[in-house]
């Protein structure tokens, strides 16, 4: 063999031990690239619309009276995110005692509100949703029958007095182990003053709204039947051809059941108000009679969260609803560290919305008003 050969021979084998390292480099190289975008996918926030996908049916309003729009892909790190136990995926919302407020309400809310809005009579609308309530203020006047108190689901009218023909409560006193569960209707006031408005109780497990303290800091009786912090329980909301029918459930506990008509009033003549009503409400003047037809003509929407039933107004003006509760002046951070805060998890939820649904824009553009 002459030389020439040879050297032919030792560039060609160079040449492949080049090629051969090289490749294990790219190779190495596209194996790093791959690990590292798995990682980072792996490292990606998981959002609420992530756990229960049906966020584009809600606007948020956050616990310091922000109208956020559609959450999807959204977290607060102070009102509305989500969490992992041995249980699974869960959206946390979460509002102190006090802050700025969203419409005319005194209480704080993060909570979704349904954007389009349908009407009793002919509505075939569903919500269901699946929560555990983790915290419920520490403080309040355990006279105030709102006190320790949060709401977790709501059917809403968007028109005229904007009343609420449900709400669905938890409520637990400083002290129990276990709460109450339990719903209130309230009246669609005849005629234009709102003022006599009041609310009707149903307790689903343990007490209904109009159990109280004998005094601000004693309590009555723990409920034998209730439902604990942390315990699981579920609701299912629907209304068709103007009846809503309630169904409550949670294992251990018996399943209940409950209907309502919205189209047509009980509630038309200062006889036809309830004992309870008679005992809790008509004292500080809230007496009114409702419209012969009820919720009938107005638009309803369906809301879902934590709406925090506590706040600091004096007792004075409203025994019922105005709890006295420690605020820290507003301070956010202040109430969460010693617990005068509603917090509520929600695993899952569903809703079905009719055809003859339509925008309910007109109700946030009126609303989102931070106070």
């Amino acid at each position: 063999m002459n030389i020439k050969s040879i050297k032919s021979i030792i560039s060609i084998f160079t040449l492949a031990l080049f090629l051969g390292f090289y490749g294990c480099k790219n190779d190495s190289k596209e194996s790093n690239e791959s690990s590292a975008t798995k990682e980072t996918e792996n490292q990606k926030p998981l959002y609420a619309s992530d756990v229960i996908p049906f966020f584009d049916n809600f606007k948020l309003i956050l616990g310091n009276g922000l109208n956020v729009g559609k959450p999807i892909d959204f977290e607060s790190k102070d009102f509305f995110y989500t969490k992992t136990d041995n249980d699974g995926d869960w959206v946390v919302f979460k509002a102190p005692n006090a802050g700025s407020t969203h419409g005319t309400s005194n209480n704080t809310r993060t909570e979704l509100g349904q954007t389009k809005k349908w009407y009793p009579k002919t509505a075939n609308d569903k919500m269901t949703a699946t929560l555990k309530v983790m915290n419920v203020s520490s403080t309040g006047d355990a006279r105030v029958a709102a006190s320790h108190s949060v709401v977790v689901g709501q059917i809403h009218s968007a028109d005229k007095h904007e009343n609420e023909p449900l709400k669905i409560f938890y409520k637990k006193f400083p002290g129990h182990t276990k709460g109450s569960v339990f719903w209130h209707y309230e009246i669609n006031t005849s005629g234009d003053d709102n003022s006599g408005r009041w609310d009707f109780s149903t307790a689903v497990w343990g007490d209904d709204f109009s159990v109280v303290g004998d005094t601000e800091n004693t309590y009555p009786e723990e409920p034998k039947d209730g439902i604990t912090l942390g315990e699981e329980f579920s609701y299912e909301i629907k209304v068709k051809d103007g009846i809503m029918n309630l169904k409550f459930m949670s294992e251990g506990h018996p399943t209940k059941t409950f209907t309502k008509n919205l189209i047509e009033s009980e509630y038309t003549t200062k006889a036809d108000i309830p004992e309870q009503t008679q005992k809790l409400f008509v004292p500080i003047g809230q007496d009114g009679v409702e419209r012969e037809k009820a919720y009938a003509g107005e638009g309803c929407f369906f809301k879902l969260g934590a709406y925090n039933q506590t706040n600091g107004k004096s007792p004075k003006i409203n025994r019922n609803w105005c709890s006295g509760a420690e605020t820290h002046d507003g301070d956010i951070a202040k109430q969460y560290e010693d617990g005068n805060y509603a917090e509520v998890w929600f695993k899952t939820g569903t809703i079905t919305v009719s055809e003859t649904a339509v925008s309910n824009e007109g109700y946030f553009s009126k609303n989102d008003k931070v106070k």
